[in-house]
């Protein structure tokens, strides 16, 4: 239940989010969910991430970012 909780919090706030953007609000939770992943390795499984496990969080993370503060037309 503990991890189910996030993605079921996520699925509603998604609900409120104007339909034209909800699914770059999907998209920009990919990035988060990458990262989220590597630190519970790290923290719950001891599995310490190695340098293409940042650098793969990097590049999503940077995707988040242009995804979420990118100029858009609407």
């Amino acid at each position: 239940m503990l991890g189910s909780s996030p993605l079921i919090i996520f699925a509603v706030a998604l609900t409120k989010v104007d339909a034209s953007n909800a699914g770059r609000v999907y998209a920009a939770y990919g990035g988060i969910y990458i990262f989220s992943s590597v630190v519970w390795l790290w923290l719950t499984e001891g599995v310490k991430p190695d340098q293409w496990d940042l650098l793969g969080v990097t590049i999503s993370l940077i995707g988040t970012a242009v995804i979420l503060f990118g100029s858009h037309r609407l």
